[in-house]
């Protein structure tokens, strides 16, 4: 990198997954966060169809208002033309301020010219190892965890299982895969959708009611639902299978959600952790959903999360021991259930954090000293610093 210019940074933002409106609203955030003085920015969404854009600069309109979700879409100009990026080195050269596209896989030149990366992708095709692979073997620096921990991080069965052979408190769990839900095709012996559903349910009425379900490799909430009987465990299972054929059932754990941000240390250092927040649903909802998460002004958080401060401690630790359990990089937030009488479970590890304005994490970290600006120099930073390849 010449030191005689500033640092070239890309915000990718959009994806495939259900969650790319909350994309949208954290790629938008980010743009609007960034210290321009320090950094050329260039936004890059992916489209709901895998294709890649360069987008207007313009992050107002990528925010959560009145209710109506952004999309990449949304940051296009309505008159643009539309103009296919070419392979690096060939003569098309896209017009200035025009919507670029670049095929399904294809990534526009632009992030060959970037030092690096800022993914701000939720779920499936984004936070799940995917575009980080992709970006390391184009030899690009980016933000965030490596491949391994973000596919583990992604699975929420692989990453209880990693949790649980470190030691760490997870709550009891089932998992549905696909032959878990519906015979075999083929007819013959196959077994009846009830004879092969009846192993699982065994399983899953040793948990106890009530129980949620929820898609075991997506986030933001999208396809989760609580259910209080058998009959409402079908509706949720078919609810969740709409988003992933593998789902997870976890036995319903009372107490309070609370939720600990957790940076890569400096210099090779332990992870550092902010103050710990309480999830407050305020709004009438059964739990922490997508509404109470990002269309409720009624639900928020208190920071500090009002429990004894050593167990506020003992949360930060187990958040760090969390993240390098899943050799986590850049940042993360690690999520837990509180109970009445105090015990402390972890939920799960999100390696690509919600970052939009009504989100926990930079407030966290805002709260714990570090704002919003200084969060990104110091992601950004950390990035700079990884060697490619193998670490």
């Amino acid at each position: 990198m010449n030191q005689g210019r500033k640092i070239r940074v890309a915000v990718v933002f959009g994806g495939q997954s259900p969650e790319h409106a909350i994309s949208c609203a954290g790629g938008g955030a980010m743009l609007a966060a960034i210290d321009r003085d320090r950094y050329d920015v260039i936004g890059v969404g992916i489209l709901p169809d895998g294709r890649w854009v360069l987008t207007a600069d313009e992050p107002e309109r990528l925010a959560i208002a009145g209710g109506e979700m952004p999309s990449v879409e949304s940051v296009a100009d309505p008159g643009a033309r539309t103009v296919p990026w070419a392979a690096p080195g060939a003569g098309d050269v896209p017009v200035p301020g025009a919507l670029s596209t670049a095929e399904p896989g294809a990534i526009p030149r632009e992030l060959s010219e970037v030092d690096v990366v800022l993914p701000i992708l939720h779920g499936p095709f984004g936070e799940d190892g995917t575009i980080q692979g992709l970006l390391e073997l184009a030899g690009i620096r980016y933000v965030g965890a490596g491949v391994l921990a973000s596919a583990v991080s992604m699975d929420k069965e692989y990453m209880k299982l990693i949790f649980m052979a470190r030691g760490l408190p997870v709550g009891p769990f089932v998992v549905v895969r696909d032959r878990d839900w519906q015979p075999s095709p083929g007819g013959g012996a196959s077994p009846s959708a009830a004879e092969a559903r009846k192993p699982v349910l065994d399983a899953i009425a040793e948990l106890g009611w009530p129980v949620f379900v929820k898609p075991a490799r997506g986030g933001s909430s999208i396809g989760t639902s609580k259910a209080t009987d058998l009959a409402g465990l079908h509706e949720a299972i078919e609810t969740a299978r709409r988003y992933d054929p593998k789902v997870l059932v976890e036995k319903a754990i009372e107490g309070r959600e609370i939720e600990c941000a957790v940076l890569e240390g400096l210099a090779g250092g332990p992870p550092d952790t902010s103050v710990p927040g309480q999830l407050l649903v305020d709004g009438g909802e059964d739990f922490w959903d997508f509404e109470a998460k990002y269309l409720d002004e009624a639900s928020g958080m208190a920071i500090p999360a009002p429990i004894p401060a050593e167990d506020r401690e003992e949360i930060r630790r187990l958040a760090a021991a969390a993240f390098e359990a899943v050799s986590c990089e850049g940042l993360a937030r690690v999520d837990f259930f509180y109970t009445r009488d105090g015990a402390i479970l972890l939920n799960e590890i999100n390696t690509i954090p919600g970052m939009t304005a009504a989100s926990y994490f930079p407030k966290m970290w805002e709260a714990s000293g570090l704002p919003v600006p200084q969060l990104i120099d110091r992601l950004i930073t950390t990035a700079l610093h990884k060697r490619p390849g193998l670490r």
